[in-house]
């Protein structure tokens, strides 16, 4: 009797090899955004995401700390860059984008802020920047006077593009043209990294110097 040869049916099954490498991919997926997750942070009691995008590029969370007033709470503050810097002049040397962000947490009269961070820049500025910082105050000063009020949870933030400027963002909104000058961006990050900081160990928090927030 002559025996019918049938083809064997198809599997589905992957090959041991393939199945390992599909496996490992996946452990990794899995293991990246748990990191991702992980890497969100509670700073004062405020959520500070371990990234943000800026003109194209990825900054990571540099630092984070709490501004006080005696024992109030005014804001939480974030430094994003695009590689880690632990001192001002690494900072300000770094080349692309840039960002710190303020959130508030309790009602700021926002010209007083405008004040305080003028006061910041005249006690940080260096003489030979002083004729360009000068130049762009005013209309500093016009921004937060504009502004009124910042209550708890509101955001101000300060940001440089390169090939732009510095822009101040109140709520998420950019607040006119931004900041040509270099030296001005310099300065107003110097209100938190200079060498008359508004608070010390927040410029220590911000430049990672600090112990680390708790993770949310």
């Amino acid at each position: 009797m002559k025996t019918t040869s049938h083809p064997q049916p198809a599997t589905f099954l992957p090959s041991s090899s393939r199945w390992m490498g599909l496996t490992g991919m996946l452990l990794a997926a899995t293991l990246s955004w748990g990191a991702a997750q992980a890497a969100d942070q509670l700073v004062g009691g405020v959520k500070v995401s371990a990234s943000m995008a800026s003109a194209g590029a990825m900054l990571q969370l540099n630092g984070a700390g709490v501004r006080f007033k005696g024992p109030f709470k005014v804001y939480t503050a974030a430094l994003y860059t695009g590689k880690k810097v632990s001192t001002a002049e690494e900072f300000h040397a770094a080349p692309g984008p840039k960002r710190i962000v303020l959130t508030m947490q309790r009602e700021v009269e926002a010209p007083e802020l405008g004040r305080l961070f003028i006061k910041g820049i005249q006690n940080n500025a260096p003489t030979a920047a002083l004729p360009k910082i000068m130049a762009d105050l005013p209309r500093m000063g016009e921004i937060f006077g504009a502004t009124k009020k910042l209550l708890p949870g509101d955001q101000l933030t300060v940001e440089w593009i390169p090939n732009s400027g510095m822009v101040i963002s109140v709520k998420g909104v950019p607040q006119g043209e931004a900041f040509r000058a270099p030296e001005f961006f310099s300065a107003m990050m110097d209100i938190w990294l200079g060498s008359s900081p508004a608070d010390w160990q927040l410029k220590d928090a911000l430049l990672g110097k600090s112990s680390a927030p708790s993770p949310t």
